[in-house]
């Protein structure tokens, strides 16, 4: 750790286990004890922690490590586990806690505060929680892979169709890795219903899967496996700022995902609680994102004045027209969406990756079969049923329940239909040679 925390106050939690709890006896008022719930890894939270405990030497953190699945029903318990602050990248847990009524309204003052960033909501319209650093959806790449096949950086989406990547693209699996589900909608929106589910069917087939549990994304990249990934920058940022020689591009169309901060409604230590929100957004706070340990972009247009102008700068992105991705009116149906690319193009990967390769070569060859394509490209529902409430309800209780595995009546009959297109476009191939 590069910082040093003589005095630091910190306590990790994982599961039951106490990590270490120091407490100093000074002859001054010992200072008073701000208890924040994060998912952050310890080398951005040390660096806040430090600042926060400079800035405000009256109190000092006690850091409890939780991720967002486990975070939701600690803070619920009586007295939200002691804890003071919710501080992670899970906009769904801050929503589903606001109206299980666990956040109290934020005590900060939002007039130096952007609502928006293009079509991203920064904050809870009433009040209860709001953004503190944004990451973006992308690509990294492995520059040198693609030169030396010939292949030039993607731009946007449509550029991973490209035949010649078939094998190279690292592909999180939305169901299965909790960044990748608002990638998925990015593509829906930019492209709509019916060519955004094409171009995911097509790049799905260039794509190597990368599951929970299994390597990141990165790794995929720079162990030659795979020469562009999808991911969300701050990963990426890690391993370029450990020496990773890779690149991150923002495509043209691109999304945006908040982490958020709240202030529980019973904590113990609200005037602490407050301080260290007002700390994280304020203009010092958000300059401490740049550090090359962090990499995030702050939430403050006024945070990135002074940095390299090869900085990508969302607010500078959507003043030009960009960053057209709704994250709000997307987070509905994320779970859906999630599962019918399960359903879709995970599941019968192999199976549709071959008909891809037989379809393209079909039409490398002058033998072009459009109804193929139709048919390997359309999804099982259409747009306005995909939009249903109670469905949303339903896959998002399977997907975040107990017990996952077991697919719903409606996933299953998607299953079917996309198989009985995958069986149809087999034989229309094959009747026409391909």
């Amino acid at each position: 750790m590069n910082v040093p925390f003589k005095n630091s106050r910190r306590q990790f939690i994982q599961g039951a286990g106490l990590l270490g709890l120091s407490l100093a006896g000074p002859a001054f008022a010992a200072p008073q004890t701000v208890t924040v719930v994060t998912s952050y890894a310890d080398e951005f939270v040390s660096r806040i922690e430090a600042a926060f405990e400079k800035a405000y030497p009256q109190y000092r953190l006690r850091v409890v490590w939780r991720m967002p699945n486990d975070a939701a029903p600690y803070l619920q318990q009586p007295g939200h586990g002691g804890a003071d602050v919710y501080w992670s990248a899970s906009p769904r847990t801050f929503a589903r806690l606001a109206t299980a009524g666990v956040w109290r309204k934020l005590p900060i003052d939002r007039q130096a505060l952007p609502d928006h960033v293009g079509q991203t909501e920064l904050a809870d319209p009433a009040g209860f929680y709001t953004a503190s650093e944004i990451a973006g959806f992308g690509f990294v790449v492995a520059p040198s892979a693609l030169a030396a096949r010939g292949l030039p950086l993607p731009t946007d989406w449509d550029d991973l169709t490209d035949p010649r990547l078939a094998g190279l693209i690292a592909l999180p699996v939305p169901a299965r890795v909790g960044f990748a589900p608002p990638m998925v909608e990015i593509v829906l929106q930019a492209y709509g219903w019916q060519r955004g589910w094409a171009l995911w069917s097509e790049i799905s087939a260039n794509a190597r899967q990368v599951d929970r549990g299994s390597t990141f994304v990165t790794d995929e990249i720079t162990a030659g496996r795979c020469a562009v990934g999808l991911s969300i920058d701050f990963f990426v940022n890690s391993a370029i700022a450990n020496g990773a020689p890779l690149s991150f591009i923002y495509p043209r169309h691109t999304g945006l995902n908040p982490a958020h901060v709240a202030v529980t409604r019973d904590c113990a230590n609200p005037d602490g609680a407050a301080a260290f929100v007002n700390f994280l957004l304020s203009t010092g706070g958000q300059k401490l994102l740049a550090h090359p340990d962090i990499r995030r972009l702050p939430i403050r247009p006024d945070a990135y004045a002074g940095l390299p102008k090869t900085s990508f700068n969302p607010f500078a992105a959507a003043a030009a027209g960009g960053l057209q991705f709704d994250s709000a009116a997307a987070r509905p149906r994320l779970a859906t969406s999630a599962s019918l690319f399960q359903q879709m193009l995970i599941e019968p990967h192999d199976e549709l990756t071959g008909l891809w390769r037989r379809l393209q070569a079909a039409e490398q060859a002058g033998k072009p079969v459009p109804a193929v394509r139709t048919l390997l490209s359309t999804p099982p529902l259409d747009e306005a049923a995909a939009n249903d409430p109670a469905l949303h309800r339903l896959i998002g209780q399977r997907l975040e329940g107990e017990n996952p595995g077991t697919p719903t009546p409606a996933e299953i009959a998607w299953s079917a239909a996309a198989s009985r297109n995958r069986t149809a476009a087999r034989q229309l191939l094959e009747e026409a040679g391909a």
